[in-house]
């Protein structure tokens, strides 16, 4: 069963994830999405306290782009591999609709995020926020993604 934490606007939320949010949004400006005109952000809390941001990148063969939120995991594990992390915030912004609900990550990041949570034996803790200023937040990728495929289900 899905399980999340519902607030109807960041003011609810601590000051560190309400600064993840604000992060993840400020992200989201510089996203290349010439295609989609669906800009998204991610901020990654990493254990240490420290914070990366990233943005999805469009390409005109559409396969080829890259959600935020797998831009900002790889970008944190190929230059921080020692300090994982803790909380990713994710923020999406379009002129041509507004975003009713909060944004949650597709399956391909949700499959990145737990092979992170499943590397590091620790929940990643996923907030996420829409136009109307909801606020959902999951304290693990694998409540996200229940029946997930891991290496720890595979017999080796």
């Amino acid at each position: 069963m899905l399980e999340l934490e519902l607030y109807s606007s960041e003011n609810e939320l601590s000051h560190d994830e309400k600064k993840l949010l604000e992060m993840a949004a400020e992200a989201a400006e510089n996203a290349y999405a010439p295609y989609s005109n669906y800009k998204v952000g991610a901020a990654i809390r990493l254990k240490s306290g420290k914070i990366v941001t990233a943005n999805n990148q469009e390409n005109a063969a559409y396969p080829s782009g890259l959600c935020a939120e797998r831009v900002a995991l790889f970008y944190a594990s190929a230059n921080f591999p020692d300090d994982p992390p803790q909380t990713i915030a994710i923020k999406a912004k379009t002129s041509d609709f507004k975003i009713k609900d909060p944004t949650p990550p597709c399956g391909a990041c949700r499959q990145v995020m737990i092979e992170a949570e499943s590397r590091n034996n620790k929940n990643i803790r996923v907030i996420m926020q829409g136009d109307n200023g909801r606020v959902f937040i999951s304290n693990s990728i694998e409540n996200l993604l229940p029946m997930s495929f891991q290496a720890s289900r595979l017999d080796k």
